[in-house]
């Protein structure tokens, strides 16, 4: 990793909500993630911080102009608030359409129980 990647690392921390039968049903899980150094309560948070450190937009959302296939991956929904990059962050997560599921599988590490692909 960069230094400027760790420098930009260290100022990422996520507050991770992950519902593997969807928004509103019993399960829900909550977990955190603070990179450099890597911890918090995410199973294994140094794999999760080299993930992001890769990925140029890990929480952008699809562009509404993009054609998805019509493929539905399952009930299973995020939310990711916080600070990445130094940046505020607000991104949800769902497996309800190809592009969204891509989306999902990007970041899946930060997605524990719940389907990846």
């Amino acid at each position: 990793m960069s230094v400027l990647a760790a420098i930009l690392l260290a100022s990422t921390s996520l507050h991770i909500t992950v519902w593997p039968n969807g928004q509103g049903h019993p399960g829900g899980k909550t977990y955190t993630l603070r990179c450099a150094p890597a911890g918090g309560t995410l199973p294994r948070p140094a794999a999760a911080c080299t993930r992001l450190a890769r990925l140029t937009h890990p929480f952008a959302a699809t562009p509404r102009d993009t054609v998805c296939t019509q493929i539905y991956g399952g009930p299973q929904q995020a939310l990711v608030t916080g600070r990445f990059r130094g940046h505020a962050i607000r991104a949800r997560f769902s497996r309800t359409d190809g592009c969204e599921i891509a989306r999902w599988d990007r970041v899946r590490l930060l997605f524990p129980g719940a389907a990846s692909s």
